[in-house]
């Protein structure tokens, strides 16, 4: 959400028009809304129901955002936000539904285990490719502390190239498209 917020006041300052994003037609935007909002109700309303059916539903959600994703395959740059979520994804699903977090990234974001609770994102016995997991943290000193993986920042330059594209700042390579023929579906 900060990377669209941050993305959003740029394009001012980039040449853009704010306006021209309202151009992007989404398809299926419910979905991404709907997987959003199951992410924040497994995490923050109900991380005490059972483990197992909050890990499948985080991984849904993941399904939930592929799917909007491959709809909306046309928008110049979105690739690269489904790249991170796929580098996310890969994370979560060897994880059992769980993203692994270091330990390091845990300590300086100030952010304690919340063991008998699920998580998102958490410290793991044996975790696989953590590497892709949350590694990396905005300090507990720093507004909105948390830790971050190497998906998040390839989201977050997905978010921030979609939106400058769609904004038509002048900082952004634009392909010319007057003689691209839209694939017939």
């Amino acid at each position: 959400m900060l990377a669209v917020v941050l993305a959003l006041a740029t394009v001012p300052l980039a040449g853009g028009r704010i306006g021209r994003l309202a151009e992007i037609r989404l398809r299926w935007p419910a979905l991404l809304f709907a997987a959003l909002a199951l992410q924040m109700v497994i995490v923050a309303v109900v991380p005490d129901w059972n483990d197992a059916l909050l890990r499948a539903v985080h991984l849904a959600s993941y399904a939930m955002l592929c799917a909007f994703l491959w709809v909306n395959r046309r928008i110049p740059r979105i690739w690269i936000v489904a790249v991170g979520g796929a580098l996310n994804l890969v994370a979560i699903t060897v994880n059992a539904g769980v993203m692994p977090a270091g330990p390091a990234a845990m300590r300086s974001a100030g952010l304690a285990s919340n063991a008998g609770k699920f998580t998102n994102s958490g410290l793991l016995d044996h975790p696989r490719l953590l590497f892709l997991g949350d590694i990396w943290a905005i300090p507990r000193a720093w507004p909105l502390a948390n830790v971050f993986s190497i998906g998040d920042v390839v989201i977050a330059i997905g978010v921030f190239a979609v939106v400058l594209f769609a904004s038509g700042s002048r900082d952004v390579p634009h392909a010319d498209t007057r003689n691209v023929v839209e694939p017939s579906a």
